[in-house]
């Protein structure tokens, strides 16, 4: 049985220490010992917007508002295409969206 906490703000047991923090691995909240309410510093630094400018949330539905091809040559994304209960990440591609990684600058909050 592992002797990490679980996540305060989750309640889920996958956590791991790393130096310091501790880390949920399903929700990515960072927390030290003498403070498990602290909020991590990506969700602190980072907003994300859509193609209109609005904040955009974990759990928001977005609407694609351009054809995007598929790497691989799958096919193509069309405009129109729903996307429900996204999730936002650090990176290039920053919204998770199922099986796709978009772009928040070809979406539209709904």
């Amino acid at each position: 049985m592992s002797d990490t906490p679980e996540c305060p703000q989750c309640g889920q047991p996958n956590t791991y220490p790393d130096g310091a923090l501790t880390i949920c691995a399903d929700c990515g909240f960072e927390w030290t010992a003498d403070d498990p309410q602290a909020v991590s510093d990506s969700e602190t630094a980072r907003i994300w917007r859509d193609a209109n400018g609005n904040v955009l949330n974990d759990g928001d539905s977005v609407t694609l508002i351009k054809n995007l091809k598929l790497k691989g040559g799958a096919g193509v994304l069309k405009v129109g295409t729903r996307f429900k209960n996204i999730r936002l990440v650090d990176g290039d591609h920053d919204v998770d969206a199922g099986t796709y990684m978009l772009k928040s600058e070809y979406l539209k909050k709904q």
